[in-house]
């Protein structure tokens, strides 16, 4: 490698040596050719000079003798003369015939190979030094040398003549002698002036040569002096770039394999010196076999390096000539980033072929290039498919424009767009896609490829659709909800206020659902409530919304009415729709409703003044009739409010002590003997005075508070009997009323139990009433906590039999002693003939079951004496006695108060 740059470099000295070579050669030709012109010349004037000499004589002689021979002698030699001195007028015109001058040459005895030379001379060089002065002498020469052919012509005739005589041939000699006396000096100066030309010519032939030879010379030196300086100078950038290359450089011996040389990054990368790895063989250097590696093709391999560490490398091998040697030049590139970006790469082409998002590679003009396996699972488009194709040729928007220009403007200006597309599928459908648009830039910031991230999000929007349903509608019966229904009827009113329209609300409750819910089972009431809701929305007109607020409660909106009155026909059909059979499962269930109706602008300017007072109107049309509709007034917000403030109030009445009992007596009516008392709750309100059950009861139920209120009862008439006993009062039953919520409970059982294990009672001092109605609710947990009952001794009343869903199986159900007959058939007794066939119906009944019979709301003999002769055995009433505070019991029970308890005696009730 290194040989064959220098053979290269010293190419030009060897071409400059070989012109200067030539040059000085062709000087040495020029300056032979020069002396053979010079001796041509030198020549040529020795024939001329002796040609004029010999003329002279033969003319001489033949002035003498009139020999031919002399005459002859005379024109031959004339006829050199004459030959060179036409050849030299003919070169001197300038415009001569070549073949002129070269025959008059040959005729003048000048040597061939000077011919060339001295008409070149003569024809150029004619005033040269010597030259010039040499040749004015020649032809200065001239004319003496006619005259002489002039009398040699004039003795020819005389000889002819015969009239030659010595006198004239004395005169002719005398001119001869004469002339050649002229000729001589000139001829002389001729020779002496050639002779003197031919010597300056040779030397400055010999300084021109000589001088050319050494500028030759040097300039051939000069040029190998700067050559060897290059040569030398590339040798060391050579070295220099061999050395800080940054690729690994090896030059191995191609016979043996073993390393020549290497540069200082191949003794870095393998940690070794150059001394150390020079005369190692090559394939030592690399973890891979090498076998196989063809010559200028790149080839992986790993490198090995010091302690162990590797390197992934590239090499590729040339083969070159050192000098004779053949060497193999190696090129080991590091390839360690290129390979973790090779591995960065197919790790992201793994990854985005495996996510599942779809995703499309597009070029600078949005020509599809590729996409994932995901997108075409998505669209049904392969990448071929796509080919040719742009980006945004399948989108739109929601709104089915094309994707407009700004958002492209805006990606390429290096924002990321995101938004909601509809994207088409191979096969023509269509689907909501989530697409989001970024760039891939090159280093001068140009964009050169679009990447599209998508996702199908028709699952997404039909959930979220669904949770906005779901947001906006009773998840049971489909119908509005509260904040829905609020707020079309906030809409409505916007209508109803700018075109003087009236808007109507309307409050539905359902009567005694709460019975039916508890009687049947949730899943009954659910599916009741399903087929109200259907019942509803039949009697709806189109624009009209129906909502269900909360558990039985509905809400229905009529727009664009024209006065509230005119609802009143909606109303009647909501009314008999609802008061229809249901028939859910196997059950024929009939309910009734409770209709509140409230109207704008007439009854409130908002939707919640709306509802709220229709339903204020609705709790009116419950509480005064049921299954019947009322529209609001103002007044009856005043009964809404003191509803809500007895729930306040009622919160805090048994933390204050508000609640105290008093006890009514029941007397057996054959004896008048009082047997037995019922304890009922009183809450003595510090501003309102005594409250009675039937107002507080119901606003406790819906509050939660039943439970509290009942275990308070239990404790206090617990505690009360103990009280007596203590007393000396004679042991009587006392009854307590029972709710359903509480009789339902599971810790009811232990808890009538423990507060009478606390209080030393016995069970049968005992008695608990619960509502038919309240048993109904407790469904089949009913016979379980009545045979948990009977086996503690306590005894259980059926109260307001008759009055409810009366179910004759309850009646046979363990701890069931008693049956009390409600105060509505006892009223009409005994001139009432259906109440009286009831009653006596109820007692014959009762009698047969061996149940113990207790008439309520007794107030007159009559109806004393009827029950008397029917067969019941006790009685409650204001006939016998008003509730009474237990001080005024005790005193009733034991008017001496004796100090020791005695046997219970009969004290008759006072009549009125």
């Amino acid at each position: 490698m290194l040989q064959q740059p220098l053979s290269r470099r010293m190419l030009p000295l060897a071409y400059a040596l070989v012109v200067m070579l030539a040059t000085i050669l062709g000087l040495t030709w020029f300056a032979l050719q020069t002396q053979v012109t010079l001796a041509g010349f030198l020549n040529s004037e020795s024939v001329w000079s002796k040609a004029q000499k010999q003329a002279v004589i033969a003319l001489d002689a033949y002035a003498v003798t009139g020999s031919p021979a002399d005459l002859a002698g005379f024109w031959q030699n004339y006829s050199i003369l004459d030959s060179d001195r036409l050849a030299r007028d003919e070169i001197a015109s300038g415009n001569f015939d070549r073949e002129v001058v070269d025959r008059a040459f040959v005729h003048g005895n000048v040597m061939p190979t000077a011919k060339p030379g001295m008409i070149f001379v003569l024809e150029h060089f004619s005033g040269a030094p010597y030259l010039r002065d040499a040749l004015a002498a020649w032809r200065s020469s001239d004319a003496e040398i006619a005259q002489l052919a002039s009398i040699a012509k004039e003795l020819e005739h005389t000889h002819a003549a015969g009239a030659s005589s010595a006198e004239q041939a004395a005169v002719q000699r005398g001119r001869i002698h004469a002339l050649n006396d002229s000729i001589e000096p000139k001829a002389n100066r001729f020779s002496l002036e050639i002779a003197r030309g031919t010597t300056w010519m040779g030397h400055m032939l010999f300084i021109g040569v000589l001088s050319a030879a050494c500028v030759a010379v040097l300039l051939w030196l000069d040029m190998a002096r700067r050559t060897l300086a290059s040569i030398r100078g590339s040798e060391e950038r050579y070295r220099l770039l061999f050395d800080s290359a940054a690729d690994a450089i090896v030059m191995v011996d191609e016979a043996s394999g073993r390393i020549l040389d290497v540069n200082r990054t191949a003794s870095a990368w393998t940690g070794r010196s150059a001394g150390e790895l020079v005369g190692d063989r090559f394939v030592h250097l690399f973890m891979q076999s090498m076998a196989g590696q063809q010559t200028g093709r790149a080839a992986a391999n790993v490198l090995l390096g010091a302690k162990g560490r590797t390197r992934p490398v590239e090499t590729q091998t040339s083969l070159v000539n050192w000098g004779s040697q053949p060497v193999r030049q190696a090129i080991i590139r590091d390839i360690s980033e290129r390979v973790a970006m090779e591995r960065e790469r197919r790790i992201a082409a793994e990854a985005l072929a495996s996510i599942a998002e779809g995703v499309i590679i597009a070029d600078a003009g949005r020509q599809v290039i590729s996409t994932n396996a995901a997108h075409a699972e998505l669209t049904g488009f392969t990448s071929q498919a796509l080919q040719g194709k742009r980006l945004d040729d399948t989108r739109r928007l929601p709104g089915g424009q094309p994707l407009p220009r700004s958002i492209w403007d805006s990606v390429a200006a290096g924002h990321n767009w995101m938004g909601e597309v509809v994207s088409l599928r191979s096969d023509g459908s269509s689907y909501p896609e989530h697409l989001s648009l970024s760039t891939i830039r090159d280093a001068d910031g140009q964009v050169v490829y679009y990447v599209a991230v998508l996702t199908d999000i028709h699952e997404a929007k039909a959930n979220q659709h669904r949770l906005e349903y779901l947001a906006q509608h009773d998840p049971l019966t489909g119908l509005a909800n509260r904040a829905e229904f609020e707020r079309h009827c906030a809409e409505a009113i916007a209508v109803a206020e700018r075109e003087r329209l009236a808007v109507v609300v309307l409050f539905i409750d359902l009567d005694a659902f709460k019975i039916v819910n508890d009687s049947y089972s949730h899943a009954i009431g659910d599916r009741l409530l399903v087929k109200v809701a259907e019942r509803i929305r039949r009697q709806l007109s189109e624009g009209d919304v129906a909502g269900r607020i909360g558990g039985d409660e509905f809400t229905v909106l009529i727009p664009r009415l024209i006065l509230r009155e005119d609802a009143r026909a909606v109303v009647n059909r909501l009314l008999a729709s609802l008061s229809e059979p249901l028939l859910v499962d196997d059950y024929e269930i009939v309910l009734s409703a409770s209709i509140g109706v409230a109207g704008y602008p007439l009854d409130g300017d908002n939707a919640l003044a709306l509802i709220a007072n229709a339903d204020a109107a609705m709790y009116a049309a419950k509480t005064e009739e049921r299954n019947a509709f009322r529209f609001y007034t103002p007044m009856m917000h005043a009964d809404t409010r003191r509803r809500l403030q007895l729930a306040a109030e009622l919160r805090q009445a048994l933390a204050r002590n508000e609640f105290h009992l008093v006890f009514q007596p029941s007397v057996e009516l054959r004896s008048g003997r009082i047997v037995a008392v019922e304890a009922l709750l009183r809450w003595q309100h510090p501003e309102r005075g005594e409250v009675l059950p039937a107002e507080f009861i119901p606003v406790a139920e819906s509050l939660g508070l039943i439970r509290r209120i009942d275990e308070w009862v239990m404790q206090t008439t617990c505690a009360q009997i103990q009280a007596w006993d203590l007393a000396g009062v004679p042991p009587i039953r006392v009854a307590v009323n029972i709710s359903a919520r509480w009789f339902g409970h599971p810790a009811f059982v232990d808890g009538v139990s423990r507060n009478l294990q606390s209080r030393r009672l016995v069970p049968g001092r005992l008695l608990l009433e619960i509502t038919e109605s309240a048993m109904l609710r407790l469904g089949d947990d009913i016979e379980r906590t009545m045979q948990t009952l009977h086996t503690l001794g306590i005894a259980v009343a059926i109260d307001d039999f008759g009055t409810g869903y009366s179910s004759m199986a309850y009646l046979k159900l363990p701890a069931v002693t008693c049956l009390k007959i409600d105060r509505s058939f006892v009223t009409g007794l005994p001139g009432d003939g259906n109440d009286a066939a009831i009653t006596v119906a109820m007692l014959a009944m009762a009698k047969s079951l061996g149940l113990i019979t207790i008439a309520e709301g007794i107030e007159t003999e009559a109806q004393h004496e009827f029950l008397l002769r029917s067969g019941c055995i006790e009685g409650q009433g204001y006939l016998y006695s008003y509730p009474l505070r237990p001080e005024e019991v005790q005193r009733l029970l034991c008017p001496s108060q004796p100090s020791v308890p005695m046997r219970l005696k009969l004290v008759p009730p006072k009549r009125s």
